[in-house]
């Protein structure tokens, strides 16, 4: 008799849709590209088995992130923008950062070069040559990472950019190489989506290894103290499993074509002023 009620019980949960045990969540905002080059399929799956957790991963710009951060509607962000995550902190949002991986930003643009910036190495001095010359440029526009330092950017070669040439796609960062590549124009890119687009595009990498193009990412819980209600003890392991020996190994060993996208640096993370 117990049997049968066990199975009757069983049959109900399943004819109902309920589950037997239900998961738990941890949501994560992140940024586009972290997404979309196939990075966190890679380095999740094995964390949310361990740990009986189903991670929610909402990819935005780096902007939209840290403002779901700040409004609690996630438990943790992975961004990169070191200015706007200081600020974070600071602030009260979020709670305990650390450094989990980096890049670097590239330029790229068309086989003709109109700019000819393609021999110069100072990012400043290109950008310069894209202002003088009026060459269409697409920007991300949305407040991304990509974005914020695009504008940080320009500030440093003292331009502001505008007019008919500039354009803002307003869009993650693969659908905004995209539509640079279908205006053949010039546009600046994380070397991640790059890579995991490389073959698709005509645009060609014409800047590439200065210093100020440095792209770290960092992973932040947001604060348990100021929003009571998040998932703060899964979040933090989160970050201890980002951190760790095993998943940066993971990170460390993940190509596109052959080719590195990320460099692990939580032991070693590299202070750029």
């Amino acid at each position: 008799m117990k049997h049968l009620k066990l199975l009757l019980i069983l049959l109900l949960i399943q004819v109902l849709g309920l589950p037997c045990f239900a998961k738990d969540t941890l949501k994560l905002a992140t940024t586009t590209s972290t997404y979309e080059t196939g990075l966190l399929d890679y380095i999740f799956p094995s964390f949310e088995e361990k740990h009986d957790v189903e991670i929610h991963i909402i990819s935005v710009g780096t902007g939209k992130a840290i403002k779901l951060g700040e409004n609690a509607d996630v438990d943790i962000i992975l961004v990169h923008a070191r200015g706007a995550e200081d600020r974070f902190l600071n602030e009260g949002y979020g709670i305990n950062r650390r450094d989990v991986m980096y890049n670097d930003f590239l330029i790229l643009g068309p086989a003709s070069d109109p700019a000819r910036i393609s021999k110069i190495s100072d990012t400043a001095k290109a950008l310069k040559r894209i202002y003088k010359t009026k060459s269409t440029f697409v920007s991300r526009g949305d407040d991304s990472g990509t974005h914020k330092k695009e504008k940080l950017l320009w500030k440093k070669a003292s331009l502001k950019p505008h007019g008919k040439w500039y354009l803002e796609a307003g869009q993650g960062m693969a659908a905004t190489l995209r539509m640079a590549d279908e205006k053949n124009a010039y546009c600046m890119v994380d070397r991640a989506t790059y890579l995991s687009n490389e073959s698709k595009i005509r645009l060609k990498l014409l800047l590439k290894g200065d210093q100020i193009l440095f792209n770290p990412y960092g992973v932040i819980a947001v604060n348990p103290y100021k929003h009571s209600h998040v998932n703060y003890e899964m979040a933090m392991n989160l970050i201890a499993w980002l951190t760790s020996p095993k998943c940066q190994e993971m990170i460390a060993t993940y190509k596109k074509n052959g080719n590195l996208l990320y460099h692990p640096n939580a032991a070693n993370p590299i202070i750029v002023k």
